[in-house]
């Protein structure tokens, strides 16, 4: 068929054909370009500013770093007074089970919200995106729409934690038990503790990095804080059977009774100095907070009790240090009380009263601190730098164990840590079933 320039100027098949391809290209183009440049949305009523918890896009921003589409989330600031309950990984992935805690922050006093990342299980609870912990195999994507919850959270105001368990992890055991602690009476088998729960080793360096990256990608999707459990050396089942294949050439080449405590204080110096620099992958500095969750004794006890925890080891590398305070994890007989459960009000302005007398103490009895001894004390005293009380925000108990906590003891525990000097505190229950009658409302 012969083909004249008219046929393309007057119409006909080929006409067709060429305006027919047009459009397809012109819808191409639109399909290919036009979202990137839509991608940044604000809502034009919110006002824009740093000291506005509330100056967050409603949509959240993906822009391109390198080759790589990262989501860049909203995020708000550290309320003056945190008060937070805690919410588990399946109850947050779950609408119909999550709405009864919303339901809490949405009518009574409480600001903030405590999120499993990596619970005591070892599985990370949604998709991180991130290639490294992919082949780990360590998620289990327990909270599909995550970021989507968070932006929710943050459009009221929500301040959001993300929890990590770092050190119990029974999943990176079986799959790498080399890092894991093993038992002493043969080296071949991984250790467990009393609830058949194992460990990593407090020195592996290389499960450091991955609980640092696991922080990283967890500030990326909108965590405001990221919080970290779990730091220690483990405390039950059989721990004379321990043995440590990273940590047990420094345990045994060192007389000091406190080295446990400065192996996780070395562990905790890493972490600050790590987060504090810019992320790797994205270039974007981290400008959140981290917390870290210690043994409530440790606010009285004299030594790392076996576990390597020292609260004056704490507050120098983390924004918020918070003792679990429960008042029934407290031994018969603490400070002469028979009964803890009877008094719990008491058991925290004992416990949380002491741990600001130390924070702010100019001066220790502990010489291991590493101060210089003050001459012509008795006993005596070294020198501590002192730290804002401020950093200390109490877990506090409201759940039934192993009595019912009616709302006048979970109150009195609040009230408690009002008259020490504070004013941020965390509700703990695991069944994550509040007890409103114990909370002010909006």
């Amino acid at each position: 068929m012969r083909v004249s320039r008219e046929t393309f100027t007057k119409g006909g098949l080929p006409f067709t054909i060429l305006v027919i391809g047009g459009g397809i290209f012109l819808i191409y183009l639109t399909f290919k370009f036009v979202p990137s440049i839509l991608a940044t949305s604000y809502d034009s009523n919110l006002p824009v500013g740093e000291n506005n918890a509330a100056a967050t896009a409603t949509t959240s921003i993906k822009e391109e770093f390198g080759k790589k589409d990262v989501w860049k989330a909203t995020h708000v600031k550290t309320p003056d007074s945190v008060k937070a309950i805690y919410m588990t990984s399946w109850i947050a992935g779950t609408p119909s089970l999550r709405q009864r805690v919303l339901n809490v922050i949405d009518t009574t006093e409480i600001n903030a919200v405590m999120i499993d990342i990596k619970d005591d299980t070892g599985m990370v609870s949604f998709d991180t995106q991130d290639e490294v912990i992919r082949e780990l195999g360590w998620e289990e994507n327990r909270i599909p729409n995550l970021r989507e919850l968070i932006a929710e959270l943050h459009e009221k105001d929500v301040y959001v934690l993300g929890r990590i368990a770092v050190f119990q992890d029974p999943y990176i055991t079986k799959r790498r038990p080399d890092l894991a602690v093993k038992r002493a009476s043969d080296t071949s088998v991984v250790w467990t503790d009393r609830k058949g729960l194992s460990w990593i080793d407090p020195s592996a360096k290389e499960h450091w990095d991955n609980i640092i990256r696991l922080a990283r990608v967890s500030y990326r999707a909108g965590f405001d804080e990221i919080n970290f459990d779990y730091i220690r050396f483990p405390s039950d089942g059989n721990v004379s059977d321990m043995y440590f294949p990273w940590s047990g050439e420094r345990l045994a080449a060192s007389s000091h009774s406190e080295e446990r405590a400065f192996i996780i204080r070395d562990f905790f110096k890493y972490l600050s100095e790590e987060m504090l620099k810019p992320d790797p992958e994205t270039g974007i500095p981290f400008e959140g907070k981290i917390s870290a969750d210690i043994f409530g004794m440790t606010t009285t006890a004299q030594d790392n009790m076996g576990i390597g925890q020292i609260l004056e080891f704490t507050l120098p590398y983390f924004d918020y240090v918070a003792p679990m305070v429960y008042p029934s994890h407290f031994p018969s007989g603490y400070y002469g009380i028979s009964n803890v459960n009877s008094v719990p009000g008491k058991i925290i302005e004992i416990s949380m009263g002491e741990a600001v007398r130390r924070a702010q103490a100019t001066t220790t009895t502990l010489s291991f601190l590493g101060g210089k001894p003050i001459a012509s004390t008795s006993p005596q005293l070294y020198t501590k730098k002192a730290y804002d009380p401020d950093k200390l925000r109490p877990w506090l108990q409201d759940n039934d164990y192993p009595v019912h906590y009616d709302a006048s003891m979970v109150r009195a525990q609040i009230d408690a840590t009002y008259n020490v000097g504070l004013d941020s505190w965390m509700l703990w229950d695991p069944a994550n079933t509040y007890t409103v009658g114990a909370l002010r409302s909006k």
